[in-house]
């Protein structure tokens, strides 16, 4: 009898919690701790950012879903974990931080033969001064609660261009060392789309801000598409999507500041500049949650099980080399903690071995270095894969028998350009292997048979279809395991 915890419920984490419970005996347990109540299909965030949807239709109650399929769940952050248990028991355990109402910040601990670190990122909006929602002076699409308070913005600024006053929008990153910029991206052409839909485009002025070194970088140094027989460069895709919705932007940037109506910023070229808003959605860095690690007497082990950045070291080259050094064989295969083999991460929590696009950096030091994308497809299948080798291992295999590199790993991307059953549009992408391989694929680091990128209303039929069948999968209804990752 085994007992194996999840740490968080996003993508990564529910996937290996829905495939352990089906795959282990009744005699094992599946526990899974997350500190919010609700499954948030995050894709869609960026519909209720533009008011087509509400939070309500990309969330649901985890607790009834998990009672149905047999596994427990603490509404929990976790705050500390105990790999080698105490000097009294040494049984692993995690420390977690009630999240319930009335029960906040009551502690247990939770006893575990294997823990898989699902938690996710921490938003650091606190690396930019003025940054984000709450505390500062922009808005975002990370969260359904975000992305709903942004298209509350959106629809009064609608209202007052409806009366004819112009207004300056401004989507991107909100840091130098930002990742997610496909998700500012499908915003600020969903954005474009809608404000054309409202009948007030003739009234905005609409720029783009990013860490990138080119348009169409999405944390992945570029891709080259196969298009209509002829290789195009995402540079060349993005720019000229941008161009036709008359989209300005500005890459090579570091957001140094926000305040109200203004944003700063400083270039690789060493440039200070400012940028006007009315609206501006910016997203921030990501760090890890903060979890800590204590040994068996006590002493602080955190800088063993984790980076300097929060995410948890896992089966990867983290040496310090340079860009030219890097390599595919860099990343990690099976995600097992090379301090713990019983503990392992997936999607977000774990620690990449470098970026994937070429580091730059300000002359005065600041980052101008997108962190490598790891959500989506590739966290559900490293998900789906370290449960399998947890099972395996608790059917007596010596070690983790599942490997998904994202150097061998292909992903697939419907990112929205427009919302609408008639005249909508998305750019439907592949690319193979995320992470390039210039060994492999000299040329241009992948595999161009599988790395292509269209744009067309099949793409928006698709990503509505995603939507659905997604969030069916997520509430585990019946044949949700036929469903690919």
């Amino acid at each position: 009898m085994s007992r194996i915890v999840v740490l968080g419920a996003g993508v990564a984490g529910h996937t290996a919690a829905s495939f352990l419970r089906a795959w282990l005996g009744r005699d094992d347990s599946v526990v899974v701790i997350s500190p919010r109540a609700t499954y948030n299909w995050i894709p869609s965030n960026i519909w209720v950012g533009v008011g087509l949807m509400t939070p309500a239709d990309v969330t649901f109650p985890l607790a009834p879903v998990y009672a149905r399929h047999g596994i427990e769940f603490r509404q929990a952050r976790a705050v500390a974990l105990h790999p080698e248990g105490t000097a009294d028991d040494p049984t692993p355990f995690v420390v977690a931080e009630s999240t319930m109402a009335g029960h906040e910040g009551e502690r247990e601990p939770v006893r575990y033969d294997f823990l898989i670190n699902a938690t996710g990122p921490k938003l650091n909006f606190g690396a930019t001064p003025g940054l984000g929602p709450d505390q500062g002076h922009s808005l975002s699409v990370c969260t359904e609660t975000h992305a709903g308070e942004t298209a509350r913005h959106l629809d009064a600024l609608t209202e007052e261009m409806r009366r004819g006053v112009r207004k300056r929008f401004l989507v991107g990153t909100g840091h130098g060392a930002c990742t997610c910029q496909g998700a500012a991206f499908e915003y600020i052409v969903n954005l474009e789309f809608e404000l054309r839909q409202r009948g007030v485009r003739d009234k905005a002025d609409i720029a783009w801000i990013s860490n990138e070194y080119d348009l169409g970088d999405f944390g992945m140094g570029g891709m080259h598409l196969s298009r209509g027989g002829y290789v195009t460069p995402s540079k060349i895709f993005t720019e000229s999507l941008f161009a036709e919705r008359g989209l300005h932007w500005t890459t090579r940037a570091h957001v140094t500041g926000v305040e109200a109506g203004r944003a700063h910023y400083e270039t690789i070229d060493g440039e200070q500049r400012d940028i006007d808003f009315d609206f501006a959605m910016l997203l921030p860095p990501f760090a890890g949650v903060g979890l800590q690690a204590f040994d068996r007497r006590g002493a602080d082990i955190t800088a063993t099980v984790f980076q300097p950045n929060g995410f948890m070291k896992v089966d990867a080259s983290y040496a310090p080399k340079p860009y030219d050094q890097w390599s595919a064989a860099d990343w990690p295969r099976t995600y097992q903690s090379p301090a713990y083999p019983n503990l392992f991460a997936a999607g977000i929590a774990f620690a990449p071995p470098h970026a994937i696009s070429r580091p730059y950096q300000t002359p005065s030091g600041a980052p101008v270095a997108p962190a490598p994308p790891r959500t989506g497809m590739p966290s559900a299948t490293i998900g789906k894969a370290v449960a399998r080798s947890v099972v395996d291992m608790i059917g007596g295999a010596p070690g983790p028998t599942q490997e998904a590199s994202m150097a061998e790993m292909g992903a697939a991307c419907v990112a929205s350009a427009g919302a609408s059953l008639i005249s909508g549009t998305a750019a439907s992408m592949t690319v193979f292997p995320v992470v390039p391989d210039f060994e492999r694929y000299p040329e241009y680091g992948r595999d161009l048979r599988f790395t292509f990128g269209e744009v067309g209303l099949a793409g928006h039929w698709i990503k509505v279809l995603l939507h659905h069948v997604f969030l069916h999968k997520a509430r585990l209804r019946p044949g949700w395991r036929l469903i690919p990752e």
